[in-house]
């Protein structure tokens, strides 16, 4: 017998001596980091409702109740229960009932109602019908990605039940050395923005954090197949923490299931859905431009149905001496500052991942409070001596005259810009400012995946502000269903149409110009002189939005490398302070109001100077250790 049988025999008794005698336990098993109990008693079980909260306060587990399939009631006669208790005011609009789990998917309005005072609701539908109720919003926007991520999942459930439980034996195995050491080992994002891929690793444990793509140098990855990183290749690495979905930080997620890895993905749920709109766009670019990407569509589909979403706050072990626990970044939509807990004890690590400080329109600023932190792996995008972005509000007012001077001479302003947190920060701004009569009410046109990304965003409006989770409850008050927004799904008919017709506000991706519709739009309206294109997102090196920041007149069309040019005589102008990256100030700002505040700091994500820049300050002003570290370079901190 396995010393993870021999511990859920053990975690038996104990539940068998908790439970009331009129309570049946048919089976205990982990799924992924949970304890899963199933019971003949569902109803029973729920009617005593501070069962599970000992459970799990004594056994020190996250644990799960689920019905034996046979106990339950039958799904038609269960809607009608279900429809009796829940009420109308909740605007239930969907019941999908999963006799494998005995979970019931309700979609509502208004999930709070469904939930109830102190999860009521959910504790009577269950003494009613046996099922466990699960809640989640219908969104104001229907998201094709999320409806098809939930679909395949739920196509998946027995595959994926099986990898949860996998996974769940090897989060809970026995420990197999009696070494102490803490190990990072930079695969890439060191002295570069880009390419993020870092391993933590200890003598059980190997992790993982991010594993993204360079920006403008496609034959760039990370080093996935060298020695010092994997050893015995992709299988060696026990779990894969993503920070958030940009594709710099998760492009070659999917081609690690390539090179055979098996095991879980870490993330938010809104990032989780992020990483399949994103990864499976970019394999449709790479066809369009000609290249060949590095995985398929199926690799995307088994990097989601390995994915095990968690909420800010949860302290989650995902290996037997690691626990994780995401924090919000303030970055983008579920983007998470990760901390690891390691050993009983031994040593703690935060990953920034990309981090504002400040409060934006969207998020509230990132969390720098944790119980303990001696190491600290920080973004540098912004971090060289002279990177102080402007003011939001001096930005939004620079934003406002270009559009204004652009109407003025009847021309369009266009916006490379991220599908993810940029623009739906832009729409805010947008909106807000024509609504008030600050700039002239014209159509903004949504391209690429802006539009689907938005719905994402509606999706999941607890990730967001509270003032805007308020305003997109209310469909009258919505700031993203206003009129203007329009979505450009017709192909390049409509792309030049549209650059033929009035004045016009036109966001787009890709934010550096490297690939997407933005090439088509420069192609359309370069020669445009009474035009703009407005830069609002960091450019790296490489991309051909620095290219033509640094003053290019001519664009290559049809590809990076396109053999012919236009002439650009657009104006060209850069609008700092939309950038979804803590200027230098906040980031000396979350490292010197970080509580505790680290012993050490890596500074990473960041072009060579910024790197050193940021890591001489912080030593200097704040008497820290710091490095700058290179690709391929590891520290041991124990």
């Amino acid at each position: 017998m396995s010393t993870v049988d021999k511990q859920l025999e053990t975690v038996r008794e104990t539940i068998d001596e908790e439970v009331p005698r009129d309570i049946t336990i048919s089976d205990v098993t982990y799924e992924g980091p949970e304890l899963v109990i199933y019971t003949r008693n569902p109803k029973k079980f729920a009617r005593n409702g501070d069962l599970v909260r000992r459970l799990a306060s004594k056994l020190r587990k996250r644990i799960t109740v689920r019905p034996d399939p046979d106990v339950l009631t039958r799904p038609s006669q269960a809607e009608e229960e279900i429809m009796s208790v829940v009420p109308e005011e909740a605007g239930v609009t969907d019941l999908d009932f999963h006799a494998d789990t005995g979970e019931v998917i309700v979609q509502a309005e208004k999930p709070g109602v469904v939930i109830g005072r102190n999860g009521e609701t959910l504790r009577e539908i269950t003494q009613r019908v046996g099922w466990t109720a699960d809640v989640v919003r219908t969104p104001p926007i229907e998201s094709s990605t999320v409806a098809n991520v939930r679909s395949f999942l739920e196509q998946e459930r027995e595959d994926r039940r099986d990898v949860l439980e996998r996974v769940g034996r090897q989060i809970h195995r026995e420990p197999m050395s009696d070494d102490e050491y803490v190990r990072i080992t930079s695969l890439g994002g060191c002295r570069e923005v880009g390419r993020n891929a870092f391993i933590l690793s200890t003598p059980d444990t190997r992790v993982l954090v991010d594993c993204g793509d360079k920006p403008g140098a496609d034959d760039e990855k990370p080093y996935l197949e060298v020695p010092e990183a994997f050893g015995a290749g992709a299988n060696a690495i026990d779990a894969v923490v993503l920070t958030h979905a940009h594709l710099d930080h998760s492009a070659l997620v999917p081609l690690l299931f390539e090179y055979g890895y098996d095991g879980p993905v870490y993330c938010t749920e809104p990032t989780r859905d992020l990483m399949g709109l994103l990864t499976l766009d970019a394999l449709d670019s790479a066809t369009t431009d000609g290249r060949s990407p590095p995985y398929d569509s199926e690799m995307v589909r088994e990097a989601l149905k390995h994915t095990i979403t968690l909420e800010y706050g949860d302290v989650t072990d995902i290996a037997p001496d690691v626990k994780l626990t995401l924090h919000s970044a303030g970055h983008v939509l579920g983007s998470a500052v990760t901390h690891f807990h390691i050993g009983d004890g031994l040593y703690n690590v935060a990953f920034s991942g990309d981090i504002q400080y400040d409060d934006t329109r969207l998020f509230e600023g990132a969390t720098n409070e944790f119980p303990r932190v001696e190491t600290l792996v920080l973004e540098s995008t912004y971090g060289g001596r002279n990177d102080y972005q402007t003011d939001q509000g001096d930005s939004e007012r620079k934003l406002k005259q270009i559009v204004q001077n652009a109407a003025d001479r009847g021309g369009k302003v266009l916006i490379p810009t991220s599908a993810v947190g940029r623009s739906q920060e832009l729409m805010l701004v947008l909106e807000e400012a024509m609504r008030e009569g600050s700039i002239p009410t014209m159509p903004v046109h949504l391209d690429g995946m802006i539009w689907e990304a938005t719905a994402i965003h509606t999706t999941y409006p607890e990730y967001l502000r509270d003032d805007l989770r308020d305003r997109i409850f209310d469909d009258d008050a919505n700031p993203f269903l206003a009129d203007q927004f329009n979505h450009v799904d017709g192909g390049e008919d409509e792309r030049r149409e549209i650059a033929d017709g009035d004045s016009c506000i036109v966001l787009s991706p890709s934010g550096m110009a490297t690939g997407g519709p933005i090439r088509s739009w420069l192609e359309h309206l370069g020669d445009d002189a009474d035009s703009t294109v407005a830069f609002v997102d960091y450019q790296a090196r490489g991309t051909l939005g620095r290219r033509i920041q640094n003053g290019w007149d001519e664009i290559p069309v049809g590809g990076e490398s396109g053999s012919s040019t236009v002439a650009l005589n657009m104006n060209v102008e850069t609008v700092d302070g939309f950038s979804g990256h803590a200027d230098r100030q906040g980031l000396e700002n979350f490292v010197s109001t970080m509580n505790p505040r680290p012993e050490k700091v890596l500074c990473v994500h960041g072009d060579e100077s910024s790197t050193q820049d940021l890591s001489s300050a912080l030593y200097h002003d704040y008497n820290l250790r710091t490095f700058a570290p290179k690709n391929l370079e590891t520290f041991r901190f124990i």
